[in-house]
């Protein structure tokens, strides 16, 4: 599951719109999922949503808009979650779209054990991040305490016990672009004429 519903605000335009030359940060995600070993994947948009499906090839996805994307992440991942309706996927990875640094290695790693149970975190430095891995008897339980900007987090602390963490520092870049620094830094850009909400 790819999250780009936010608006960016701290980066001037949604994040679903970032570009790094001409292609947009969403196809390279995508790109990076299906190399990974993802099968069914989920795009959730909300800003610019319409813009995104203009801008970027997500026929090879399964795309959703959150209506209520102004809300935080937490309700982008209920409504990701919600997509989810074959009974045979049995874990779900989730990514947020704004990882210029995320690696197919890194995808296999915190995808290698796809169980109903499963609790997997990617971390940097000791630091839990993204990519993580949610078996499906947790999606109830996420969706139910995803709220706002916090996402899972509510849910993971409440089970910290079973999540397994996955070092990825040497194979991937776990920072987020959430300043015009970090896009100028990856060489990312929203293009002008496609900024908007």
């Amino acid at each position: 599951m790819i999250i780009a519903a936010g608006g960016g605000r701290r980066i001037g335009g949604p994040e679903a719109l970032l570009h790094q030359g001409e292609k947009p940060l969403v196809d390279q995600m995508l790109d990076t999922l299906v190399a990974g070993g993802c099968g069914q994947i989920v795009v959730v948009l909300g800003a610019a949503a319409d813009q995104v499906l203009r801008t970027a090839e997500l026929s090879r996805a399964t795309v959703v808009v959150n209506p209520s994307w102004g809300t935080g992440i937490g309700s982008s991942l209920g409504v990701g979650l919600a997509a989810l309706t074959d009974d045979r996927i049995e874990a779900v990875l989730v990514v947020p779209v704004d990882m210029p640094g995320l690696s197919v290695a890194a995808v296999r790693r915190v995808s290698a054990l796809p169980y109903p149970d499963a609790l997997v975190c990617a971390t940097y430095g000791g630091l839990r991040g993204y990519p993580m891995l949610f078996g499906r008897r947790h999606w109830p339980g996420i969706t139910t305490l995803a709220k706002a900007d916090v996402g899972a987090r509510p849910y993971l602390l409440a089970h910290k016990d079973q999540i397994v963490d996955i070092a990825c520092d040497t194979v991937a870049d776990g920072s987020r672009v959430d300043t015009p620094e970090l896009m100028t830094f990856w060489g990312l850009s929203v293009p002008p004429q496609r900024v908007g909400a």
